[in-house]
């Protein structure tokens, strides 16, 4: 094979390379990966984020939404003396919290639909039982209406309307929650399939 051809076929496959690596930027661009895999979803409708909030934790520690910003998290909603769903979805977000509790990047926000009763105590005792570190899993309490207004017009995981003190919140969907504050997928805590999806979401997000 002469030079020249053989420089021909060299500059055409270089080419190729470069065609092919643009396109995967292009793609990366607008999927958040090469070639075409897709980013997460973002729900609710569009703008839509998870709005202002005061909360106490387990520690009795007011947390806000600047404890959050910047930080992918799941958002839940339970409460301690639940004998139904709950030790169900806790046992599972047991799962999500050690593959994740190193993470400082990371958190866990357990809301109680009960904080008449949830005192910070009985949260304590709670987050204890469950191997808890108030670091990066935190079990929160406020003023009920608050809560709820959270649960039904943030987080999405509850589609009834505020009816007053008898008024109660008992849902298995757990909210995924990137940094920006958006709603990048719901998931039932109460089904395996569902939780082995939710660590491989927020693996996904995690490199976006």
């Amino acid at each position: 094979m002469s030079k020249k051809a053989i420089f021909y076929i060299s500059f055409f496959v270089l080419l190729s390379v470069g065609f092919m690596g643009f396109a995967g930027l292009m793609i990366k661009e607008g999927t958040g990966e090469f070639f075409g895999k897709e980013k997460l979803p973002v729900l609710g409708t569009p703008g839509h984020t998870v709005q202002g909030f005061k909360l106490t934790n387990q520690d009795g520690k007011t947390i806000t939404q600047d404890n959050v910003k910047g930080k992918i998290y799941v958002a839940e909603y339970f409460f301690t003396t639940c004998t139904n769903i709950c030790p169900v979805m806790n046992k599972n977000m047991e799962k999500v919290y050690a593959k994740y509790k190193e993470n400082p990047n990371f958190l866990i926000l357990s809301h109680t639909s009960d904080p008449e009763y949830d005192s910070i105590p009985v949260l304590k005792a709670y987050a204890a039982k469950h191997g808890a570190d108030v670091k990066n899993w935190l079990f929160l309490t406020g003023d009920k209406r608050h809560l709820y207004k959270l649960a039904r017009e943030s987080y999405l995981v509850d589609d009834g309307h505020y009816t007053g003190e008898d008024d109660f919140i008992h849902t298995q969907w757990f909210a995924l929650v990137d940094g920006d504050g958006q709603i990048r997928g719901l998931y039932e805590g109460t089904k395996d399939k569902d939780i082995d999806k939710l660590i491989k979401e927020i693996d996904q997000l995690m490199h976006e």
